[in-house]
């Protein structure tokens, strides 16, 4: 008798990951610097919405979390403008959702040869239910403002860490410290300046009128004292940064990206002595909001600028 022939079945599992996976990037193309990009313009774009929350009173627009009311997770008309405007940065979190995931999955493929831009993609992923817990208990415990300070910390560093992103996907992964030791020192100092100047400016915010809801409690804090001491470290930056393009030009370091740096810091810091004088009007202060997240990210690059990028290899450049 003849042998039956025998039929292997195919793995349809397997074979659609598969043809998923070659689908995706094989390299940095066009789509992974598009998706670098949008994660950081979309992280920028969350401080406004949120600036905007708390600068028009909206912070409890929505009562309750995750949905809106207890019976709906959209605003109602009956809910008025701050519903709308606290329903939109929530909204907003699906936005940053899809593009943290389509930003995960565009160096997938590379999460072999190029684990940087693998675990920056991840990072940026987990951070989005952090947010979104934080932002729930944030209401539902009536906008505390240190959790609200706590809230803006977290997107300033999301401003980091997807800056961060796009200078690698552009440059390289991280290679030795090709400057002097002096000079990278001095970019950590302004990095630290910078960051102590962010964090005291959200407990100033936390002390003065602008708490999101008009019968949400300030943090105790003397609004007047908190100003001067948030402009101490803000000037300390500005000379730190100054004493930088110093040795960047006689050491003949990249010296556009502290020149973008400067002009960013003089902007916050004429904004930042104008919104005082003037009373803290809301758009003053909401741009303010928005500069320091530009200056966050002006810093990180110029801290990135320390040491030298490995360029892409020859085959994935190829393959892309």
């Amino acid at each position: 008798m003849g042998q039956i022939p025998v039929t292997t079945t195919s793995r349809p599992t397997a074979s659609l990951y598969q043809r998923f996976t070659n689908w995706l990037p094989q390299g940095i193309n066009r789509p992974v610097r598009v998706f670098a990009w949008l994660s950081l313009i979309f992280q920028t774009v969350l401080i406004g919405t949120g600036g905007a929350v708390r600068l028009t009173g909206s912070g409890l627009g929505c009562p309750t979390w995750p949905k809106c009311t207890p019976e709906s997770y959209t605003s109602t008309p009956e809910m008025g403008i701050h519903g709308i405007i606290e329903f939109g940065n929530r909204t907003l979190t699906f936005v940053l959702v899809i593009i943290a995931i389509a930003a995960f999955l565009s160096v997938w493929n590379l999460r072999k040869t190029r684990r940087d831009l693998f675990w920056l993609t991840f990072l940026q992923g987990m951070s989005i239910p952090l947010q979104a817990v934080l932002g729930g208990i944030v209401v539902l415990t009536g906008l505390n403002s240190y959790l609200v300070g706590a809230h803006f910390v977290i997107s300033l560093i999301l401003v980091a860490l997807t800056t961060t992103l796009v200078y690698r996907v552009y440059f390289g992964a991280a290679g030795a410290v090709r400057t002097s030791r002096g000079y990278k020192l001095l970019t950590h100092v302004m990095s630290a300046l910078v960051a102590i100047a962010a964090v005291v400016g959200i407990l100033t915010t936390g002390s003065g009128p602008h708490a999101g809801d008009a019968d949400v409690p300030r943090n105790g804090l003397d609004p007047e004292l908190m100003q001067h001491l948030h402009a101490w470290p803000g000037y300390l930056m500005f000379g730190a940064t100054v004493l930088i393009l110093i040795v960047a030009v006689r050491q003949k370091y990249a010296v556009k990206p502290v020149v973008w740096l400067l002009i960013a810091q003089v902007g916050q810091i004429l904004l930042g002595i104008a919104q005082s004088r003037l009373g803290l009007p809301e758009i003053m202060v909401g741009t303010h909001m928005v500069l320091a997240g530009v200056v966050i990210a002006l810093a990180t690059r110029v801290v990135l600028e320390t040491r030298a990028s490995i360029p892409e290899p020859e085959t994935l450049a190829q393959r892309a």
